[in-house]
């Protein structure tokens, strides 16, 4: 393998690395379905549909991921939902 191939491939796998973080949003009995789906749609740009099969998932099954990326991109987002009142983390 030459020093370039080494070099992308090296590269490749940091960027794979990266984006490997999730949100993931936990159910509560504090917030209603249209307050998380507003905050979905607002906070993680989700469509509406998206917005509310997340929900739908962390209310039957406690918790979805709802947005992957770079710890970066994430952590103002996960931020928001946080002040929002949502139970969220980064993973």
């Amino acid at each position: 393998m030459s020093t370039i191939e080494k070099i992308q491939e090296k590269v490749l796998v940091e960027e794979a690395v990266s984006i490997n973080n999730e949100i993931v949003l936990h159910n509560d009995d504090v917030n209603t379905f249209d307050h998380v789906i507003d905050t979905l749609i607002r906070v993680c740009n989700h469509e509406e549909l998206q917005a509310e099969q997340c929900a739908l998932l962390v209310h039957y099954k406690g918790r979805c991921t709802v947005k992957t990326g770079s710890f970066d991109e994430l952590k103002p987002q996960c931020s928001a939902l946080l002040d929002a009142g949502l139970s969220a983390e980064i993973i």
